[in-house]
């Protein structure tokens, strides 16, 4: 039975890359050693077809056919979470359910850009649980510095209080602490469910992030393993060896980073 993604999933879902042979087809091979490694790496789950996965250069087809390659290679082992941000609310619609039936957790959604009001953004996310159903968890995708939309705290407390499907917010707004901060403290009230928070930025900030509340981490980086350590050391209460160990590999982190150099 899959495991979908829910307000107290927690760990690293690692965001993976979508590999491409030299002429620019998917390359499932490649994808196959992937899913591998990550499992090998111990992550909680995996993201697939979001900004980091390149979705935008694969046609409607090429979509589905990746995240059923990748979902029969998982084998219902960790969750898969699927990104399906788009213009359409149909083809999102008919990649979600098409990803859910062969096994996918849940779908990740990001803002169209242009939603410059709380109303806009309100109104599209209400449109897109009625469009893709009760029975898709979603989680959020809060990335302003690529789609140019912000979200206050009040319309991610808002949006998950009205819209029982979003369980799960990819905190990605930068400088964002304070942000994350308040949204786990308000999500966690009586008037307001819990959401699930994973964080991503290329986890360029992550001890500080589990010390405000974060639930784990959404991103890639090539030593996936260091990310799983460090929020189970966090998790075990090992705050400061978590944190050497996070140290360790921040120059690598921040070498990825770099605008050019990162996917």
């Amino acid at each position: 039975m899959k495991q979908l993604i829910n307000r107290n999933s927690q760990g690293v879902f690692i965001i993976a890359a979508t590999p491409f042979t030299e002429n620019g087809e998917l390359d499932l091979s490649s994808a196959d050693r992937l899913v591998d490694f990550y499992l090998t790496s111990g992550v909680s789950g995996m993201t697939i077809l979001g900004i980091m996965g390149e979705a935008q250069k694969l046609t409607a087809d090429e979509s589905l056919t990746f995240a059923r390659h990748i979902m029969g290679r998982v084998n219902g082992r960790i969750p898969v979470v699927v990104g399906v941000s788009g213009a359409s609310l149909d083809n999102m619609r008919h990649l979600s359910h098409s990803v859910m039936e062969a096994g996918a957790s849940g779908v990740m959604v990001a803002p169209m850009p242009g939603l410059g009001t709380e109303a806009k953004l309100n109104q599209y996310f209400k449109q897109v649980c009625t469009t893709l159903g009760p029975e898709v968890p979603i989680c959020l995708q809060d990335y302003p510095q690529t789609t140019g939309v912000q979200f206050s705290v009040e319309t991610i407390l808002k949006l998950t209080k009205e819209n029982e499907q979003i369980v799960m917010l990819k905190h990605e707004d930068w400088p964002g602490l304070t942000k994350l901060s308040r949204v786990r403290a308000e999500s966690d009230t009586g008037s307001t469910p819990r959401i699930s928070i994973l964080v991503g930025n290329a986890a360029l900030f992550l001890p500080q992030e589990l010390q405000r509340g974060a639930d784990g981490a959404m991103t890639g980086f090539a030593y996936p393993e260091m990310l799983v350590q460090v929020v189970d050391l966090h998790k075990s209460g090992e705050v400061d060896r978590a944190e050497d160990l996070f140290d360790a590999y921040l120059p690598m982190v921040r070498y990825e980073q770099q605008l050019g150099l990162g996917l």
